[in-house]
């Protein structure tokens, strides 16, 4: 029945060697159009393919885990590697986010990256993204998804790194590439411990899998090596995949590559930063959430507090930020943490495994803030887009005023900044305010924290807001180049997963206070089985309060054409706005770090013990055999008569040895 899914992966690669390999020799619209329809296609089937998944009759209440394609790359012994295509509920709905996104940005840009030299190379590095993505989530075997894990960081550093001419590009692009591969070695460790302990790469020892007609079932786990295994070595071997996913989710302290990322084209960030790449990590805790829920329950709690702190930093610092592009970076950086949290606060039920209403709320939660979340955060990067190519600047200091001249781009913006901020009948409200009641059900302590962290971020949207769009207006930047609405290619994809926001967020709502079903618990959830969300009142009618008291703040303090208050703050706290700022100096930390311990105190005295011990004693080999060889070099000169004589000399010593004993 899916056997057509095969082509999710193999069009948006085709499209990548087309333009990889010919794209030079066709015109910048040629090539475009290329990568669109590819996407176009692709989308289709990701379309196709839910709908036909999530109509399937469920089993025993739950939906069957298929696989309809899969292959047996590496056969070794008990342990193989498999490549293969695995459709359930999250990989199902990470299709309809990964396309979505993707074929906006695509479209999107023909408008913003028109006339740029290497159009074709842009759309030829966004096709092997979406693919590797794709792959990603689709992957059978956690080694697949390593495998699919590194092309994404490759493909992100070609497009981090696309404006290559620029000092700026290129170091962000290197600086991501570096700070992921070293978060994805704890990755690798930790895959390499698992396979070696379990002899498998399942994401889960259960064996409910259906394997499609003419495929190769893959290995799952002995019983007696998981009880063997599960003590410690689960454990480490799930913590250290963690790390891998909480460099590719930007988690604290190994955040430091998103903001630099920004330095890459607008598309690229609503892409990668915003809607897919960021949420790898997520997706990768959620993938193996059986494994953890079964053999790790106690080390999920790192999870929570890894979380808990990269929201709190993100969103401090998202207060202080003047670049809107850096201010949505740390947004995303907050909203990811967010979604982490939940899935951590999922605890096994009151019965062993078996899973209560508390867990799958957490669970849930976290899936469903990382759809809506996808949805009006690429929104708000593509509404930076169009800011940007309408003043030529990141900064708000030359924006101010800009709901006069940009009103597509203003409402939709705002629309974002509603439904991030958690405002009732925006779809942000529905997942943030689950997360936020999971919390409370964990630890009151965790969940008031969320919650405050949930207001800052209600304030700094709407200081980002009203500082695009009201404030003062720049008259003398403006006066060089007036700001315009950005074409429609631009503006149709903010309207579409505008529309997509309020829909998602006025259904849920409704059905959250109402009780219906058809919600996306209905589709996702941790058990398998269907999940009514319910609110609770209390909760919802506390965070509402919450952040519409935080986008009051930020209106009084920067609606107006001045902001005394905002200056006065500055004044009497101008140390902490600079560290701020300055990130708190996370940086210059990880530069001393690096530089200064780790360069000074580790690389060098191991590259000197390399150079004089190492590659000393192999010079002394070499210099001992070549001085042999000049040595016996005479002896091999081709004169018979030395020859002769050196016969006869070694028989007259032999002689007289033999004599002499």
């Amino acid at each position: 029945m899916f056997s057509y899914t095969i082509f999710i992966l193999l069009l948006p690669l085709l499209s990548f060697l087309v333009l990889g390999l010919l794209g030079m020799k066709m015109s910048h619209k040629a090539a475009g159009l290329i990568g669109t329809t590819s996407l176009g296609a692709v989308t289709c089937l990701s379309y196709l393919t839910a709908f036909q998944y999530f109509s399937m009759d469920r089993v025993n209440g739950i939906y069957q885990t298929l696989v309809p394609y899969n292959v047996t790359w590496l056969p070794l012994g008990e342990l193989n590697f498999d490549l293969g295509i695995l459709l359930d509920p999250i990989s199902v709905m990470m299709l309809i986010v990964i396309s979505t996104v993707s074929l906006m940005v695509h479209i999107y840009s023909f408008g913003y990256m028109h006339g740029e030299k290497g159009f074709q190379r842009y759309y030829a590095f966004l096709s092997l993204f979406t693919m590797s993505m794709l792959g990603l989530v689709l992957a059978t075997n956690i080694f697949q998804m390593y495998m699919f894990w590194e092309l994404v960081g490759v493909s992100s550093y070609l497009l981090i790194g696309f404006y290559y001419p620029l000092h700026a590009a290129v170091a962000a692009s290197k600086k991501a590439f570096i700070v992921t591969r070293f978060a994805d070695m704890f990755f690798l460790v930790g895959i390499l411990i698992f396979g070696y302990y379990t002899h498998s790469f399942s994401f889960s020892f259960a064996g409910d899998v259906v394997m499609g007609e003419g495929t190769a079932a893959f290995l799952t786990c002995e019983p007696a090596r998981i009880a063997a295994a599960a003590g410690f070595l689960l454990p480490t071997a799930l913590t250290l995949m963690f790390i891998g996913g909480a460099g590719k989710s930007a988690m604290f302290p190994l955040h430091i590559w998103l903001p630099d990322a920004m330095e890459g084209p607008t598309p690229v960030s609503a892409l990668i930063h915003a809607a897919t790449m960021v949420v790898a990590g997520v997706f990768q805790v959620a993938r193996m959430f059986p494994l953890w829920i079964e053999y790790a329950p106690e080390a999920m709690s790192i999870i929570v507090w890894v979380g808990v702190v990269t929201a709190f930093y993100a969103a401090a610092v998202a207060c202080a930020q003047s670049d809107i592009k850096r201010v949505l970076a740390f947004s995303t950086i907050s909203q990811i943490a967010f979604m982490m949290v939940a899935l951590g606060v999922s605890l096994p039920g009151h019965h062993g495994a078996v899973l209560d209403n508390h867990a799958q709320l957490g669970y849930m939660a976290g899936m469903f803030h990382l759809f809506t979340h996808a949805m009006f955060k690429a929104c708000l990067f593509l509404g930076a887009g169009c800011i940007i190519h309408a003043v030529h600047s990141n900064e708000m200091a030359v924006m101010g005023g800009l709901r006069k001249y940009m009103p597509v781009t203003h409402w939709t913006f705002l629309v974002s900044c509603l439904a991030i901020a958690g405002i009732p009948f925006f779809s942000g409200f529905s997942s943030k305010d689950e997360i936020i009641t999971a919390c409370m059900e964990y630890s009151p302590v965790v969940g008031w924290i969320m919650t405050g962290i949930a207001a800052m971020t209600a304030f700094y949207m709407f200081r980002l807001y009203y500082g695009i769009f009201w404030g003062t207006e720049n008259k003398e930047a403006h006066a060089h180049h007036t700001p315009h609405e950005a074409p429609a290619v631009m503006t149709v994809p903010l309207i579409v997963l505008c529309v997509i926001t309020v829909g998602v967020g006025v259904y849920t709502t409704i059905a959250g206070f109402a009780g219906w079903g058809g919600s996306f618990g209905s589709f996702v959830s941790a058990s398998g089985q269907d999940y009514t969300i319910h609110f609770n009142t209390q909760i919802a009618l506390t965070s509402t309060v919450i952040a519409i008291l935080s986008i009051c703040l930020a209106t009084y303090i920067y609606k107006g054409e001045q902001q005394p208050i905002a200056d006065r703050l500055y004044k009497t706290f101008p140390r902490l706005h600079r560290a701020a700022y300055k990130r708190f100096y996370q940086d210059e930390i990880w530069q001393f770090v690096t530089h200064k311990i780790i360069f000074r105190c580790v690389s060098t005295p191991i590259a000197w013990f390399d150079r004089h011990v190492v590659d000393g004693t192999f010079n002394f080999l070499a210099w001992g055999a070549n001085e042999a060889g000049e040595s016996l070099r005479p002896w091999q000169s081709g004169d018979v008569r030395q020859y002769a004589v050196w016969f006869l000399t070694g028989t007259v010593a032999l002689t007289l040895i033999l004599l002499s004993i």
